[in-house]
């Protein structure tokens, strides 16, 4: 013991002689010590992952919230194991072939290689970077291309739809406030409409039949005309406008296809009106093409079925391939540099938003890969070949035009639409839920229908054959009586 309290007395002298070598040794241990993958696995952790399947799944129902579900009655939920191409393995040993593209997100499928290897590369220079005071060249070659990909002119890379939505609206008050009209603050928007569940968002989703009625006491209000589907010649927007424009900040829309609120298509029409409306009252015009995006409907952006630029654009879901969470608002310079305008003898005023996340270079980087693969000739070795994209949303829009067909004969269903590689059965009344996933397990197909549609956004990398799985799993579940309330 005597030896020991010697030999570190002497350690001690030796380092307070030699300062830059106990720094020398404390950094290298440090460096060695995070340089090396830990094996610890902590307790709960190692239960949570290794628990039996029934018991993974009763500790989902108790514990965890999923999106519009209640812990006291939940949603019945498959356990997933794995995905590849456009197939989910279920623990169970089921395989579905995915009619949803995880919420319209995954749109190259599942495991993608080129996806992967686009992570990975990113992985080994960095994961995140704060993107205040620092840039880094993902994100800003995702913003260019952006950009350049739509016509607009300045990009806000953040974490969700949601959140691109709440930039858009921000952006608009901005821009009226920095030209000396603080009075309009307010938004309209249509019936039907969804654009999101943050707090700005659900204030412009429908007030009525939408999915947040619990907050109608505290969300701000706002101006609402009929839908696009029920008003083509715009007259409700353009009486509205008459009255409020005054205080009318932006008329928020999802351009031609009103997605979570109702599946609903439109004419194109209603929109080069709506943008004459919107510059005769001064108000900024949003696009939410959140889920239209990106060849969905079957133009890269469904703004180009229309004559129409929007002020703001607002994109997301597909824009990594559904491997990260992201999306964008874009704006015109027009509005870009008038949210900044100074007031008198002042400094350029900031767009008020940053949230961590902002422009992730893990995101920007597979969302580069993501638009390569989307934009890439069709035909390999012939650069003027129609876009990988379109030759996909095309056949897809193909058979499901046909096969939906058969619906149309049922007396159950109101409707049968398809635009793009978008395909929508409407039924007469609700679709029970969990009824409909027991099927959809039986068939081998992944289908969530909401409200009175059944319908499908298949991942464009999809099949032939694994369509016509969903096409006769969607006429099947339309024909069985334990799945419709009708």
């Amino acid at each position: 013991m005597v030896l020991l309290r010697s030999l570190i007395a002497n350690l001690h002298s030796h380092f307070d002689r030699n300062p830059t070598l106990l720094r020398h040794v404390k950094n290298s241990t440090i460096r060695k010590s995070l340089s090396t993958t830990s094996s610890f696995v902590h307790p709960h952790v190692k239960q949570a992952l290794e628990r039996s399947t029934e018991k993974h799944l009763a500790v989902d129902r108790s514990t965890i919230f999923h999106p519009y579900t209640s812990l006291l009655n939940p949603t019945p939920t498959l356990p997933v194991k794995s995905a590849k191409g456009c197939t989910l393995t279920l623990e169970t040993g089921e395989s579905l072939i995915d009619g949803m593209s995880s919420w319209w997100a995954c749109v190259h499928g599942y495991n993608n290689p080129s996806l992967n290897a686009a992570v990975t590369a990113q992985l080994s220079s960095m994961s995140h970077v704060m993107f205040g005071g620092l840039t880094h060249r993902p994100g800003v070659a995702l913003g260019d291309t952006l950009t350049k990909l739509t016509g607009m002119d300045s990009a806000f890379i953040c974490d969700s739809g949601s959140i691109s939505v709440e930039i858009a609206l921000k952006m608009a008050l901005q821009y009226h406030r920095a030209n000396s009209n603080p009075e309009k603050s307010k938004f309209i928007t249509v019936e039907g409409g969804y654009h999101g569940d943050t707090f700005g968002a659900m204030s412009v989703c429908d007030p009525v039949n939408g999915m947040h009625s619990a907050f109608e006491s505290v969300l701000p209000k706002h101006v609402f005309c009929r839908k696009p589907t029920e008003d083509p010649e715009c007259i409700d927007l353009s009486e509205k406008l008459k009255a409020h424009g005054d205080s009318i900040a932006a008329f928020v829309i999802e351009p031609i296809v009103q997605g979570a609120g109702g599946m609903r298509f439109y004419s194109p029409e209603y929109l080069n009106k709506a943008r004459k409306l919107c510059d005769s009252h001064d108000v900024v015009l949003i696009f939410d093409e959140i889920a239209t995006g990106f060849g969905r409907a079957g133009k890269l952006w469904a703004k180009d079925y229309t004559e129409v630029q929007p002020d703001i654009m607002c994109i997301g879901k597909a824009l990594t391939g559904g491997y990260m969470t992201s999306a964008a608002t874009l704006s015109t310079r027009k509005i870009s540099h008038g949210v900044s305008k100074p007031p008198s003898n002042g400094p350029p005023l900031p767009l008020m938003h940053g949230p961590t996340f902002t422009a992730n270079p893990l995101a920007c980087a597979v969302a580069l890969e993501s638009l390569n693969l989307l934009l890439r000739p069709s035909i390999d070795g012939e650069p003027e070949s129609e876009p990988w994209w379109k030759t996909r949303v095309d056949m897809i829009n193909h058979h499901l035009s046909d096969k939906l067909s058969a619906a149309r004969s049922n007396p159950k269903v109101v409707d049968v639409r398809v635009l793009g590689a978008i395909g929508v059965i409407e039924m007469c009344s609700p679709l029970n839920v969990p009824e409909v996933t027991r099927k959809c397990v039986e068939l081998g197909a992944w289908l969530r229908p909401f409200g009175n549609n059944l319908y499908t956004f298949p991942p464009y990398v999809i099949e032939e054959e694994e369509l016509e799985v969903l096409t006769k799993a969607m006429i099947s579940i339309i024909e069985d009586d334990k799945c419709t309330t009708c």
